[in-house]
C-alpha cells in the first residue's frame, strides 16, 4: 500500500472519536423541513469548523426567496482551501431533513451510539457526510504532502425542497465554480446518474352544496377521483418504459398528499392533491409535464362544472453519466474496493439529488459518502435512522485518498 494512504488512514483512525463527536453535535441541532429553519445549524457548524481552523463563509439566502418556498431561514456554508494551481474539488452535503415522525426507539436528536451504530435524524442522510468530508479534508492537510488545486466544502440546506436555494443558489450567484464534485451518498456504490422529478399541485374546483340536495352542487372529490384514476392508469403504463442506466428501472408517479371538503354533510367544493412524477434519464421533462397536464385536463372534463388549476412545485432534471466523472469514479472505486473489500459499482439511483444542479452548471459530479448499501437499510426518512460507524470511518478514508489522488 502507498505509504501516504497508510498515513491518511492512521490519522483518521486516531481522530475517529473526534469525528463521531462532531457528527453527534450536528445531529443534536434540528433542521426539520418544515419549518425549514436551518440557520441555527449553519451557525453551529461554522463554530465547529472554526475549531479545526476552517473558516466557513456564511451565505444567507434572502428572506423573500426563502419564504416564497415556504421555508423559514437558510444559510449555506462554503469552506475554501487552496493549495496551488489546479482543479477545485467540491464536497457537498445537505443538512436539511424531513421531520422525524413516529416510531423511534432512540432520541432522533440524540446522536446515541449502540452496537456500533449512531442513531438520529440525518445520521445517514446526510449530516454523516458533513463529518466524512470534513475529516477527510483534515486528514489530507495533516499529511502535509505537496498538493495542487484546492478543496471546497459546500454545506447546504435545501435538498429536501429541490436544492434551488442550496447549491443552485450558490452556483447562480457565482459564489462557487468547482471543477469536480463529490456529493453526499452511500459507501458501497458510486452514483453517476439519477432520476428527475416533477412535482405538481392540482386544485380541483367544484361547487359546495348541502348533502341533502347534492344535485345543486358539483362534487370536486368525484372529479378528483376521475383525475386520480387517469393518473394511476398512466402509472401502469410507465412500468413498460425501461431505463438503460443500471440501478434505475422505470418512471413512476405518486400522489403523496390530498385534502379537501369542509364537512361530512357538505358536497366538497374543492380538493387539492400533490403528485410526484419520477423521470428516468432518457425522458424529456417538458414532454413529461405536458403529458401529465393533458391527462389531468381530459379527466377533469368528464365532470361538468368542475375545473382544475395546476401549479408546478418542482422540476428537477435527471443526472446523466458523463465522461468528466471518470477521474472521480476511478479513484473512488479503487479505494472503496481496497477498504470495503467489495467491488464498488458505478450506477444510477431512482432518487433525485442536488448533484444535478452542479451538472447543469457544467461541473462533473458523483455521489459517494458514508452509508449502507441501500436507503432502506439506513432507515433514512424513517424511524431510527442510523449509520454504522465502521462505514463512516472507511468512507472518510476513501474520500481522503481520492482527494490525494486528484490533487497531487
Amino acid at each position: 500500500m502507498n505509504n501516504d494512504y497508510q498515513r491518511l488512514d492512521a490519522w483518521i483512525d486516531a481522530h475517529f472519536d473526534e469525528e463521531v463527536g462532531f457528527l453527534q453535535q450536528l445531529i443534536r441541532v434540528p433542521t426539520d423541513t418544515p419549518p425549514g429553519n436551518s440557520a441555527p445549524h449553519a451557525e453551529r457548524t461554522a463554530e465547529l469548523l472554526q475549531e479545526f481552523g476552517f473558516a466557513a463563509e456564511k451565505h444567507p439566502v434572502p428572506q423573500a426567496e426563502v419564504q416564497a418556498r415556504g421555508l423559514t431561514a437558510i444559510t449555506n456554508l462554503i469552506v475554501r482551501r487552496r493549495y496551488g494551481d489546479g482543479p477545485t474539488i467540491a464536497l457537498n452535503a445537505h443538512g436539511d431533513v424531513v421531520p422525524p415522525g413516529e416510531g423511534w426507539t432512540h432520541d432522533p436528536y440524540g446522536g446515541e451510539i449502540e452496537d456500533g451504530k449512531i442513531y438520529g435524524r440525518a445520521a445517514a442522510v446526510s449530516k454523516s457526510d458533513f463529518a466524512s468530508f470534513t475529516f477527510a479534508l483534515r486528514a489530507l492537510e495533516a499529511l502535509q504532502a505537496p498538493l495542487r488545486g484546492g478543496v471546497e466544502l459546500h454545506f447546504t440546506y435545501d435538498e429536501e425542497m429541490g436544492g434551488e436555494l442550496g447549491p443552485g443558489w450558490l452556483l447562480a450567484n457565482k459564489l462557487t465554480r468547482p471543477d469536480l464534485l463529490i456529493a453526499a451518498g452511500f459507501s458501497y456504490e458510486v452514483v453517476t446518474a439519477h432520476n428527475g422529478c416533477l412535482q405538481l399541485e392540482v386544485t380541483v374546483h367544484g361547487k359546495m352544496a348541502h348533502a341533502a340536495i347534492p344535485d345543486t352542487g358539483v362534487d370536486a372529490l368525484q372529479a378528483a377521483v376521475k383525475i386520480l384514476n387517469a393518473l394511476y392508469a398512466l402509472n401502469a403504463q410507465y412500468r413498460e418504459v425501461r431505463s438503460g442506466v443500471p440501478g434505475i428501472n422505470h418512471p413512476y408517479l405518486n400522489v403523496g398528499l390530498i385534502e379537501g371538503g369542509t364537512n361530512t354533510n357538505v358536497v366538497p367544493g374543492k380538493v387539492v392533491f400533490k403528485l410526484d412524477r419520477r423521470m428516468i434519464p432518457e425522458e424529456n421533462p417538458q414532454e413529461v409535464e405536458a403529458a401529465v397536464r393533458q391527462a389531468i385536463a381530459e379527466a377533469a372534463a368528464q365532470t361538468p362544472g368542475a375545473s382544475v388549476e395546476i401549479r408546478r412545485l418542482l422540476l428537477a432534471n435527471s443526472l446523466k453519466p458523463t465522461p468528466g466523472q471518470q477521474p472521480l469514479v476511478a479513484a473512488l472505486q479503487k479505494h472503496g474496493k481496497e477498504l470495503f473489500g467489495v467491488d464498488i459499482p458505478a450506477m444510477g439511483t431512482p432518487l433525485y439529488t442536488d448533484v444535478r444542479l452542479y451538472g447543469e452548471a457544467g461541473v462533473p459530479g458523483v455521489i459517494y459518502g458514508a452509508g449502507p448499501r441501500t436507503v432502506l437499510e439506513s432507515n433514512a426518512k424513517r424511524a431510527d435512522e442510523h449509520l454504522r460507524l465502521d462505514d463512516l470511518k472507511r468512507a472518510t478514508k476513501v474520500v481522503a485518498r481520492t482527494l490525494l489522488d486528484l490533487l497531487r
